[in-house]
Order: structure tokens, then sequence, then C-alpha cells
């Protein structure tokens, strides 16, 4: 059986097998990685993706393949600094261990760490055994749906560990349809950064792994279809928000009251 989905190369029962060994190759690089692979866009899109969340003070947030904390970072900086908030929390989600370990370090000596307002945890976002029906405010998962096999079981499981009113965050690599910036997008994505992985950390191979599992993910359009057959209440308009075009998109559903 293949991933018909994701259009991916892989059988669904590999991926996550692949894409697991595949993160333990780059944990210690990844920044490099998501640098390169944005153009050095990353860390405006985590940000304007917490932004557009606008999360009230002392909500507590799931950050689901967020091992090495990049939007739990950019979510307790923006409770800190905008709502003086110093009650909210985020439990992060790894499948990889690897990714954990680089999260857990960076990490440990800040203040965040030393008030509890941060945890850590391996597991599968297809199945958040350890974590309780409507237990959180926030769910939260960047750059990281399009490594999952099983897309309807991930948004299941959101849809399960959200409080009613709570909010789904994805983040994730779209379709650019402007014909001349597609054109740009793919040869950055499936020739320059590779290239680049080479060049920069002697790795070209799993830069292609990860580009392919990019690329492959579905149109937004039918992703925001997805999140709403899931359950999920959309936003006015398309019920996402296009980043450069198209080369990143922002997700967001609420669960019923």
């Amino acid at each position: 059986m293949r991933n018909t989905l994701y259009g991916d190369t892989i059988p669904i029962e590999t991926k996550e097998k692949i894409m697991d060994r595949t993160y333990c190759k780059i944990a210690d690089r990844y920044g490099i990685v998501l640098e390169v692979m944005s153009l050095g866009l990353n860390q405006y899109w985590k940000r304007k993706f917490v932004r557009l969340m606008s999360p009230s003070a002392g909500l507590k947030m799931l950050d689901v393949a967020g091992g090495t904390g990049q939007i739990t970072r950019n979510y307790l900086e923006y409770q800190d600094t905008v709502n003086n908030d110093t009650s909210s929390s985020v439990h992060v989600v790894d499948l990889n261990e690897q990714m954990l370990r680089v999260g857990k370090h960076r990490f440990a000596s800040t203040q965040w760490a030393r008030d509890g307002r941060i945890s850590f945890a391996q597991g599968s976002a297809e199945n958040l055994v350890d974590i309780a029906d409507n237990s959180f405010d926030i769910y939260s998962i960047s750059a990281g749906m399009h490594n999952i096999p099983h897309m309807e079981l991930a948004l299941s499981e959101a849809y399960r560990v959200l409080k009613p009113g709570g909010i789904f965050a994805c983040l994730e690599y779209g379709h650019v349809d402007t014909q001349i910036v597609k054109q740009i997008n793919r040869w950055h994505l499936e020739t320059l950064t590779p290239a680049l992985g080479q060049l920069l950390v002697g790795d070209r191979t799993s830069y292609e792994r990860l580009v392919r599992s990019a690329r492959t993910f579905p149109h937004q359009r039918d992703f925001a279809k997805a999140i709403s057959h899931a359950g999920f209440n959309l936003p006015p308009g398309k019920g996402y928000e296009l980043m450069q075009c198209g080369y990143m998109v922002a997700f967001y559903g609420t669960k019923p009251e």
C-alpha cells in the first residue's frame, strides 16, 4: 500500500521510521536545515504563526513534532511580553528522541524550565496515548504534519486532546500557485536546498528526503478541507493564510464549544 494522500515515494508503513532516522541524523543541525530551506525566513514565519494564534494569557499549549522548541520559545516569549503572563505552559511531544534531546538542552537553563512551564515527552502524533481528552487550549504543529503517515489520525488526535473552544494551529510548506514564483520555489527546494545541505553539513541525502516529504504535502485547499472534516470550525475565508505566496501556510481551526 502506498501513501496516496501525500503521493510520496515510500510506503505508508515505513514512512514514520524513515523520517525518524532522517531526523536522528540532522537533529544537532536542524536549525541550519530550517534556515536553508526557508532562505532565512524561518524565524519570521514562526513568530507570525504565533502572533496569528493571538493566544490569551494562561493557556496550555501542546507543541507536537516540536522537539527543538522553536514554536515553544516564540509562544512563551509572546505570552511573557504581550500578555505579561507567567502562567501559560507548553508540553512538547516529538517522535524523535534526538530532537527532544536538543530541545531539552536548549531550554534547560531558561526561567521557563525553572518555573515548570515547559515539559518534554516522546510520542507519536497519530496516537497521543499519554494525553488526556479535552486537556489543552492550543494544539500546535510546525513543519511536522508532512512527515506523518496518516494525517487523518493526527487530526483526530488533535481534536480529541483539545478543550472545547481550543485552537488547532498548523504551519506547513504550501503550494505556490503564481507561475513565476512557483518555478523559483521548485528550483529552490529541489535543487538549491540539497546542494546547500551538502555544502554546509555534508548531507545531501537527508535534505532530499525532507524536501520530498514537504513537496508531497496536499495543497492548502485540500488540507483545509481535511481540518474541517476532522470536526474543526475554520476561520472566515479560506481557513489558512499564505506566507510568501504560499511557500509557507498557516492553518487554524477551532474545536466547537
